[in-house]
């Protein structure tokens, strides 16, 4: 007798304020029914902020010094500034830049073979050639055709320093 004197009471309970509550009023209605937690700030777009622009810098500007332990090169080779594949690649790099800010990734463009810079000496590319390094100035990848910023991303997801990151940050990717 009791445990059912006991639900019932839980029960009613539960289903909260009687029916004699006034309905909302409309400018509570006409607002959000509820603030917006910080979680969903953070992930809620802000019309005003326009798309952040993945840093791209040329070869012959950058030494790969000045990114160890800062940033994760992403090095795109090319014989030409026209070769197809580098276009492709570029222009999927540019298409989705958020995934890559996200890790710290910069773009380092080397379309001049003649040049023979430090990029080229270290990695010594033939044709094109998409290099995937880490801050701590490893090759982790090569591919000799474009990737979009999502496989990308991805690979960069499984490198040790970036789950690393991933557990200080305490999120998951």
């Amino acid at each position: 007798m009791k445990l059912k004197f006991l639900i019932i009471v839980m029960a009613l309970a539960a289903m909260g304020p009687a029916r004699d509550a006034p309905p909302p009023s409309e400018a509570q209605v006409s607002e959000s029914a509820r603030p917006m937690s910080p979680e969903e700030m953070a992930t809620a777009p802000d019309p005003e902020a326009e798309e952040p622009e993945l840093p791209v810098f040329d070869a012959a500007d950058a030494s790969p010094a000045e990114f160890q332990w800062v940033s994760r090169p992403v090095v795109v080779f090319a014989d030409t500034p026209s070769d197809p594949a580098f276009v492709e690649q570029m222009q999927a790099l540019r298409d989705s830049p958020q995934r890559l800010i996200e890790r710290d990734v910069v773009v380092i463009a080397d379309t001049d073979p003649q040049a023979n810079g430090p990029w080229r000496q270290q990695l010594r590319p033939r044709g094109f050639s998409l290099v995937i390094m880490d801050k701590d100035g490893q090759v982790k990848l090569r591919k000799p055709l474009p990737w979009d910023a999502r496989e990308i991303s991805r690979a960069i997801d499984k490198f040790p320093l970036r789950r690393q990151e991933i557990g200080r940050a305490g999120v998951m990717p």
